[in-house]
């Protein structure tokens, strides 16, 4: 992977005692602390962290945690008091006007919470606005305006007003526009938190299904847990200025760095989030070629199992056999697995939800088979995993209700 942003040690203090506030961050003194002593704010504290090219790249935390503060210095917006922001290697904390406006115009674009659109322009004149700003020639920022918004499918509605929309439909018009021009990096800052929860929801599957066909390097701010695991790569979560730990969303879940991050996570429905690469488990195999009846029933007593999955030399999957079968093919006197192989398992992805588990494992007198796209075996499910996952979900309801 290519790193396409990346920020070092990057920090931000509001106030009057900047220069005190800063050496005060340095010697690692508390947000607390160092309002207490100086009167000023701490917005970021030395944050660092990559993002690669074409991921979507989640910022989040609550209300004050700097997550909006920090998305805004990444433009410049809002000028870092110390650290450094690098674009494709290129140092933009250090940019003069010019430079900035150049990478603004052409690499970043950005989208807010609260649309930004001129109430008296068309939808089609606010999608031209920045191509306009950057003196795009007329036909050619239309030409674009009118691509973005057709991509968006609002290009029906290009000649009516913002207040004739919807506000679902005003997001995506504000998404458009940051898209007309093309941009390298699209930064979100709490973009959908105005929406009502189902608009959200379309407005998140259609970021997704943008991001399919355009792969651009996005970097989102939400405070909404759920909406991070949702449509995050990677999910950076921000207290105090700080950023106390970057993950996938099953790296955060299953790991947490620290009781903030724990409690943080842990009214989310893990079934809804963790699939069956987290817990599925090493599977006791048999080679198709290489194993008979005999191996197998050995195999099956010293393992205590009523059933093995079977492989080939490859480890593709070619199904399962049971007791019963390979004791019935032992009293025949075969010598061949393939005689008694049965292919009727079910077969998941890594990728698979354990609450879309639970039902398939349901109705299975045998394992779930976790497997790659080339039906390479890479692990077992069972009935007693899924359980546990859901049992732990129920019994931190039962601990949140209790409390």
């Amino acid at each position: 992977m290519t790193t396409k942003v990346e920020i070092k040690n990057l920090t931000k203090i509001f106030g009057k005692k900047e220069r005190q506030a800063l050496e005060l961050v340095r010697e690692g003194h508390s947000k607390e602390e160092i309002l207490e002593q100086t009167g000023a704010t701490v917005g970021v504290n030395k944050a660092s962290f990559k993002v690669e090219q074409g991921e979507i790249f989640v910022i989040m935390g609550l209300s004050g945690s700097g997550k909006s503060t920090l998305v805004r210095m990444l433009n410049r917006l809002i000028e870092p008091t110390e650290g450094n922001i690098l674009i494709d290697g290129e140092d933009i904390s250090t940019m003069d006007k010019d430079a900035l406006r150049k990478v603004r115009r052409e690499k970043v674009s950005m989208v807010f919470q609260n649309f930004g659109l001129f109430p008296h322009r068309t939808i089609l004149e606010n999608t031209e606005y920045g191509l306009e700003v950057q003196g795009v020639d007329k036909s050619e920022r239309q030409k674009k305006a009118e691509k973005a918004l057709d991509n968006a499918g609002l290009l029906p509605y290009k000649d009516q007003f913002p207040n004739q929309l919807s506000g679902g439909m005003q997001q995506r018009v504000g998404l458009a526009r940051a898209l007309a021009n093309d941009p390298e990096i699209l930064l979100m800052d709490e973009a959908f938190s105005a929406l009502d929860p189902l608009i959200r929801k379309d407005m998140q599957d259609e970021l997704l299904e943008m991001q399919e066909n355009l792969h651009k390097t996005i970097i989102f701010i939400t405070h909404d847990l759920n909406e991070s695991l949702r449509i995050g790569d990677r999910i950076a979560i921000m207290k105090d200025g700080e950023v106390v730990q970057v993950g996938t969303g099953e790296e955060i879940l299953t790991n947490p760095a620290d009781d903030y991050v724990e409690r943080f996570v842990e009214d989310v429905d893990r079934s809804r989030v963790l699939t069956a690469e987290n817990i599925m488990d090493k599977p006791q195999t048999l080679r198709l070629k290489q194993s008979g009846p005999r191996v197998a029933m050995q195999r099956m007593k010293a393992e205590n199992l009523s059933s093995m999955l079977v492989v080939d030399k490859n480890n593709v999957l070619r199904g399962y056999v049971t007791d019963e079968d390979v004791l019935e093919a032992v009293k025949a006197g075969a010598t061949e697995l393939q005689t008694i192989l049965r292919t009727d398992i079910p077969k998941v992805s890594r990728e698979t939800l354990v609450n879309e588990l639970y039902h398939i494992i349901h109705d299975s007198s045998t394992p779930v088979a976790v497997v790659d796209e080339h039906d390479k075996l890479l692990g077992v499910v069972v009935r007693s995993l899924v359980l546990g996952a859901l049992v732990k979900d129920q019994d931190r309801e039962e601990e949140t209700i209790n409390e």
